[in-house]
Protein backbone atom coordinates (compact mmCIF):
# COMPACT_ATOMS: atom_id res chain seq x y z
CA UNK A 1 0.00 0.00 0.00
CA UNK A 2 2.54 2.02 0.89
CA UNK A 3 4.00 1.93 -2.73
CA UNK A 4 0.87 2.80 -4.07
CA UNK A 5 1.08 5.91 -2.22
CA UNK A 6 4.48 6.44 -3.35
CA UNK A 7 3.68 5.55 -7.01
CA UNK A 8 0.20 7.78 -7.07
CA UNK A 9 -2.00 4.79 -7.35
CA UNK A 10 -5.75 5.66 -7.67
CA UNK A 11 -7.04 2.52 -6.89
CA UNK A 12 -6.11 -0.71 -6.48
CA UNK A 13 -6.32 -1.73 -10.38
CA UNK A 14 -3.72 1.13 -10.58
CA UNK A 15 -1.70 -0.44 -7.32
CA UNK A 16 -2.28 -3.92 -9.17
CA UNK A 17 -0.63 -2.63 -12.80
CA UNK A 18 2.24 -1.14 -10.75
CA UNK A 19 3.25 -4.39 -9.24
CA UNK A 20 2.50 -6.59 -12.34
CA UNK A 21 5.04 -3.79 -13.96
CA UNK A 22 7.64 -5.40 -11.09
CA UNK A 23 6.47 -9.07 -11.31
CA UNK A 24 10.10 -10.66 -11.17
CA UNK A 25 10.69 -9.23 -7.68
CA UNK A 26 6.77 -9.77 -6.06
CA UNK A 27 8.27 -13.14 -4.77
CA UNK A 28 10.70 -11.60 -2.91
CA UNK A 29 8.61 -9.08 -1.38
CA UNK A 30 6.93 -12.30 0.03
CA UNK A 31 4.05 -11.52 -2.14
CA UNK A 32 4.11 -14.51 -4.11
CA UNK A 33 3.88 -14.66 -7.94
CA UNK A 34 1.07 -12.30 -8.25
CA UNK A 35 -1.42 -9.62 -6.55
CA UNK A 36 -5.11 -9.49 -7.00
CA UNK A 37 -7.19 -7.01 -6.16
CA UNK A 38 -9.47 -8.91 -3.97
CA UNK A 39 -6.52 -10.15 -2.08
CA UNK A 40 -5.57 -6.34 -1.35
CA UNK A 41 -9.02 -5.27 -0.36
CA UNK A 42 -9.20 -8.03 2.02
CA UNK A 43 -5.65 -7.66 3.70
CA UNK A 44 -7.01 -3.39 3.92
CA UNK A 45 -9.52 -4.71 6.16
CA UNK A 46 -7.89 -6.33 8.34
CA UNK A 47 -4.82 -4.16 8.13
CA UNK A 48 -3.88 -2.14 11.64
CA UNK A 49 -3.87 1.51 10.43
CA UNK A 50 -1.41 2.39 12.66
CA UNK A 51 1.48 0.57 11.02
CA UNK A 52 1.05 3.44 8.31
CA UNK A 53 0.39 6.30 10.94
CA UNK A 54 3.75 5.57 12.37
CA UNK A 55 5.53 4.72 9.25
CA UNK A 56 4.39 8.44 8.03
CA UNK A 57 5.94 9.74 11.36
CA UNK A 58 9.22 7.87 11.04
CA UNK A 59 9.22 9.39 7.24
CA UNK A 60 8.78 12.51 8.83
CA UNK A 61 11.43 12.22 11.54
CA UNK A 62 13.67 11.38 9.00
CA UNK A 63 13.08 14.19 6.59
CA UNK A 64 13.03 16.81 9.44
CA UNK A 65 16.83 15.56 10.89
CA UNK A 66 17.98 15.79 7.31
CA UNK A 67 16.16 19.37 6.45
CA UNK A 68 16.11 21.20 9.69
CA UNK A 69 18.34 24.52 9.43
CA UNK A 70 18.64 27.58 11.80
CA UNK A 71 16.80 30.02 10.95
CA UNK A 72 15.76 32.23 14.19
CA UNK A 73 19.20 31.13 16.30
CA UNK A 74 16.77 29.79 18.91
CA UNK A 75 18.01 26.30 20.86
CA UNK A 76 14.83 24.53 20.67
CA UNK A 77 12.36 24.07 17.33
CA UNK A 78 9.95 26.76 16.35
CA UNK A 79 6.77 25.50 15.33
CA UNK A 80 3.52 27.09 13.53
CA UNK A 81 0.25 25.85 14.45
CA UNK A 82 -2.78 25.82 12.03
CA UNK A 83 -6.24 24.07 10.90
CA UNK A 84 -8.06 23.82 8.43
CA UNK A 85 -12.08 22.20 7.86
CA UNK A 86 -12.49 20.50 5.25
CA UNK A 87 -15.86 19.90 4.00
CA UNK A 88 -17.39 16.62 3.02
CA UNK A 89 -20.96 15.49 1.56
CA UNK A 90 -23.17 14.07 4.09
CA UNK A 91 -24.96 11.79 1.14
CA UNK A 92 -21.70 9.99 1.07
CA UNK A 93 -19.84 10.67 4.54
CA UNK A 94 -22.63 10.56 6.92
CA UNK A 95 -20.63 10.05 9.82
CA UNK A 96 -19.00 12.99 9.31
CA UNK A 97 -21.73 15.48 10.02
CA UNK A 98 -21.10 19.08 11.45
CA UNK A 99 -23.91 21.03 11.22
CA UNK A 100 -27.41 20.41 10.04
CA UNK A 101 -26.88 20.26 6.59
CA UNK A 102 -22.86 19.90 6.76
CA UNK A 103 -20.05 17.83 7.03
CA UNK A 104 -16.78 17.95 7.41
CA UNK A 105 -13.73 16.90 9.58
CA UNK A 106 -10.95 19.38 10.96
CA UNK A 107 -6.98 18.72 9.71
CA UNK A 108 -5.35 20.08 12.83
CA UNK A 109 -1.10 20.61 12.02
CA UNK A 110 2.07 21.58 13.76
CA UNK A 111 4.65 22.61 11.49
CA UNK A 112 8.01 22.70 11.73
CA UNK A 113 9.17 26.27 10.62
CA UNK A 114 13.02 25.50 10.44
CA UNK A 115 12.54 22.13 8.42
CA UNK A 116 9.91 23.05 6.83
CA UNK A 117 7.92 20.02 7.11
CA UNK A 118 4.53 19.10 9.25
CA UNK A 119 5.96 17.92 12.84
CA UNK A 120 2.25 16.15 13.76
CA UNK A 121 -0.89 15.84 12.42
CA UNK A 122 -4.40 14.70 13.59
CA UNK A 123 -7.57 14.43 12.10
CA UNK A 124 -10.62 15.07 14.02
CA UNK A 125 -14.67 15.82 13.65
CA UNK A 126 -14.86 19.41 12.28
CA UNK A 127 -16.29 20.82 15.32
CA UNK A 128 -13.29 20.31 17.41
CA UNK A 129 -11.60 23.53 19.10
CA UNK A 130 -8.18 23.94 18.22
CA UNK A 131 -7.07 24.40 21.92
CA UNK A 132 -8.50 21.09 22.43
CA UNK A 133 -6.17 19.35 19.51
CA UNK A 134 -3.25 21.33 20.85
CA UNK A 135 -3.91 19.07 23.85
CA UNK A 136 -3.16 16.08 22.02
CA UNK A 137 0.15 17.13 20.41
CA UNK A 138 1.22 18.11 23.88
CA UNK A 139 0.91 14.49 24.70
CA UNK A 140 2.29 13.30 21.97
CA UNK A 141 5.79 15.44 21.92
CA UNK A 142 5.51 13.84 25.87
CA UNK A 143 5.44 9.94 24.68
CA UNK A 144 7.49 10.85 21.46
CA UNK A 145 10.19 13.24 22.31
Amino acid sequence: MMFGQFAKSESLRDLIVALEAHWKKLYHLGMGKSVTRSNLAKANEQRNCKIFEEFAYRLITEARSKCTETVFGFKGNVYAFDSTTIDLCLEIFHWAKFRKHKGGIKLHVLYDIEAQIPAFFHITPAGVNDVKAMLGYANFFETKY
